[in-house]
């Protein structure tokens, strides 16, 4: 059997939303198929995932809930449609996202030749007591899309020689056109007014708070600057509390969510900051402005450190203060060219190591290792 025969990947994906794991789902499974692969997607059906899974050409398994709180009738019968996938579809590989999934690959190959592998999305997902690392034990290979979950996979005793890191991925193309940011600036009024902005869902531990005040401090020497906040979610109303309780209600701007003309929102920004690393710890929304060729300030959290290349794509907050954050704003806006730099190097640095093409490439090299020859 050649080594280079195209694999059957069956992808299982315990999650509805078009967050988290989601989108660099769909971007790997983009690629593998441009490298010649055959990818099955299984995952939560009834909302945007699966749309986008559509709009990608790709066509999810019927029959599936993958509910991580359904009943167990409902559990065995995925049990039997995942078991049945595998053996009608010569399965090489079932590639699990999400605990859930985890165990139900981990029970529906059995015994059989499909290898098993995991992404870790977060830190979080990563558990250090048992049985999820007899789990992890049984897994012949992991993923980590950041150090730092690289570092506790290893603490949760994952092998070494069965963890790899592969970061975040980012559709290059999509960023690269539009118009420059002139429509969102007329929507929002901003005129030639410095504007930084932030997409990120607006829930706890996100980091708005501390953008916020360190924003807040910026405006002392920018009276005109803005400041775009992206995304929905239910700490808005809590936010927009705090904006006004600032008062700053006037300079923060909440756009809502933002999806087909998203390119044109970052365009409009003059920065990119991202205090927080989500559900998904390879933090694409930076990935994303700098595909859209903007600096980006960044606390150290999730693969930001990995990402942002400090003093040349971007800035690294200082501390976890909102002095430092308007401390990195203040050297962004204050040195246009130098701003300008950093998110032509972003660019670059975006095209050479977060394109679909490389994330596939290294996804691909740990199938070939585990999949018998």
């Amino acid at each position: 059997m050649s080594p280079t025969r195209p694999l059957t990947v069956l992808h299982l994906v315990a999650n509805r939303w078009w967050t988290g794991s989601a989108e660099p789902v769909i971007r790997l499974l983009g690629g593998l198929r441009a490298r010649g692969h055959r990818v099955l997607l299984g995952l939560i059906a009834g909302d945007r995932f699966e749309q986008k899974a559509r709009e990608a050409g790709l066509e999810p398994l019927a029959g599936l809930s993958l509910e991580v709180r359904g009943n167990p009738l409902r559990a065995l019968a995925d049990l039997r449609r995942v078991r049945a996938t595998v053996r009608a579809e010569g399965v090489d590989v079932i590639h699990t996202h999400h605990s859930h999934d985890h165990w139900l690959g981990w029970l529906a190959r059995g015994g059989g030749p499909a290898a098993l592998v995991r992404t870790f999305h977060n830190a979080r997902a990563v558990r250090l007591g048992w049985p999820s690392t007899a789990l992890y034990r049984r897994t012949d290979a992991s993923i980590a899309v950041s150090r730092e979950i690289e570092e506790r996979g290893r603490s949760a005793g994952i092998p070494a020689d069965r963890l790899a890191r592969v970061e975040g991925v980012v559709d290059l193309g999509r960023f690269e056109t539009g118009d420059g940011g002139a429509a969102i600036r007329k929507e929002f009024d901003l005129g030639g007014a410095p504007v930084l902005g932030c997409v990120a869902r607006l829930a706890p531990r996100r980091g708005h708070e501390l953008l916020i005040r360190g924003f807040r401090l910026l405006l002392a020497e920018y009276p005109g600057a803005r400041l775009l906040l992206v995304g929905k979610g239910e700490a808005r109303a809590r936010l927009e509390a705090l904006v006004t309780e600032l008062g700053v209600a006037r300079e923060v701007l909440f756009t809502g969510y933002r999806d087909a003309d998203l390119p044109g929102v970052l365009q409009a920004l003059d920065a990119f900051a991202l205090m927080g690393a989500g559900s998904d710890e390879s933090c694409r929304a930076a990935l994303e402005a700098m595909a859209a060729g903007r600096p980006v300030v960044a606390r150290a959290v999730g693969a930001l450190p990995e990402t942002v290349v400090n003093g040349e794509t971007g800035l690294l907050v200082a501390d976890e203060s909102p002095g430092a954050v308007a401390a990195a704003l203040r050297a962004i806006l204050g040195d246009p060219a130098r701003a300008r730099a950093m998110g032509e190097l972003g660019r670059r640095r975006a095209a050479a190591e977060f394109s679909p093409e490389r994330s596939a490439a290294i996804v691909d090299a740990v199938y070939r290792a585990i999949v018998p020859a």
